[in-house]
Formats: structure tokens, C-alpha cells, sequence
């Protein structure tokens, strides 16, 4: 894989995680929401938005690599693995986010 490429696959994972925490916020709380989903699209995520996002991924890690026996099942409609929270992370750190 060259570097345009695993920029590709790190901008995906950063857009899927982003989707999956927009969609959830709005459930919550649609302003805080919308507010987010504007500085998403413009590029620039409020040092608010930012720390919640880096929250609620690392919260929502699904995919922990224990079996059955070993750990618990974690039912989310999206897969987030510890590479994706620590991709987010990096995303975040790159744009100026303290993480």
C-alpha cells in the first residue's frame, strides 16, 4: 500500500467513525449535532466537538479481540476497532486537537 493509499483508508475510518458519532449525537442532542456537523464539513470541529468525538470513540471500541469466553460483547452499528480510535486520535492531533 502506498502513502496515497493509506491516507485513503485512514480518511475513510475517520469519515465512518465521524458519521456513526454525528448520527448518535443527533439522537441526543440535534444542536449540539448540527453544530458539529457544520465544522465537520467545513473542516473545522470546535475544540468542544473535538473532545467529545475523541470521548466517544474511544468509548465506543467494539472490537477488543477477546473471544466469547474472554470478554463481553459489545452490540453497536458500527465496528470500531482500537486501530480506529488511535487513527481518530491521530486525525484529531493533526488538526490541532489536543487528544
Amino acid at each position: 500500500m502506498n502513502s496515497n493509499e493509506k491516507q485513503d483508508a485512514r480518511d475513510a475510518t475517520v469519515e465512518r467513525v465521524v458519521t456513526a458519532w454525528l448520527a448518535e449525537t443527533e439522537r441526543h442532542d440535534r444542536t449540539a449535532a448540527e453544530r458539529a456537523r457544520a465544522g465537520w464539513r467545513d473542516g473545522s470541529l470546535s475544540g468542544r466537538a473535538a473532545e467529545d468525538l475523541a470521548t466517544w470513540v474511544t468509548a465506543r471500541v467494539t472490537d477488543t479481540a477477546f473471544n466469547a469466553d474472554e470478554g463481553p460483547r459489545v452490540d453497536a452499528p458500527v465496528r470500531i476497532t482500537p486501530g480506529d480510535k488511535d487513527t481518530v486520535h491521530r486525525w484529531l492531533r493533526d488538526h490541532g486537537h489536543p487528544v
